[in-house]
């Protein structure tokens, strides 16, 4: 390994790379993939809200869902984003959306019950994604099909 390494500084300097320089510059991404990385953790606490605080985790998540609606009305425009939501092809998909969205508040907010609330994001969460295929072209007809292949029992 330590002929491999002298084999590799001397191909840098025959290119004309300063040995040292490199060290540094590799030393000083190292440090900031550190720092960065010692930033973007979660505890243990956190990275479980959802078992431990399924009520807060369903309205931080269904409001952010009503913000990625309300943002995606911004850029197309509001019109246009009820027109595309009310399209035959995704009619029954965004029904099923909005419904899981209010079940969701409902159950988070009204019935204060942890088990309802987790069960609500499952729902919003399958809805959202069967709602996000909807917009793929032939995306919910493929997914449908792994669907049956996976869970096919003949034999």
């Amino acid at each position: 390994m330590e002929k491999m390494n002298q084999t590799w500084e001397k191909m840098k300097i025959m290119a004309g790379i300063d040995v040292e320089e490199d060290e540094e510059a590799a030393a000083e991404e190292e440090s900031f993939m550190d720092e960065f990385n010692r930033q973007c953790t979660l505890s243990t606490k956190q990275s479980m809200l959802v078992f431990f605080h399924p009520i807060k985790f369903g309205i931080t998540f269904t409001f952010g869902n009503l913000l990625s609606l309300g943002s995606t009305a911004f850029l197309i425009g509001p019109k246009r984003q009820v027109t595309m939501m009310l399209d035959p092809v995704r009619i029954y998909a965004t029904a099923i959306y909005l419904a899981s969205i209010v079940v969701a508040l409902f159950c988070a907010l009204y019935v204060h019950s942890k088990l309802l609330t987790l069960l609500a994001i499952m729902l919003e969460f399958g809805a959202l994604v069967w709602y996000s295929m909807s917009y793929i072209p032939f995306a919910r007809t493929m997914i449908s099909k792994v669907m049956v292949s996976c869970f096919d029992t003949e034999f």
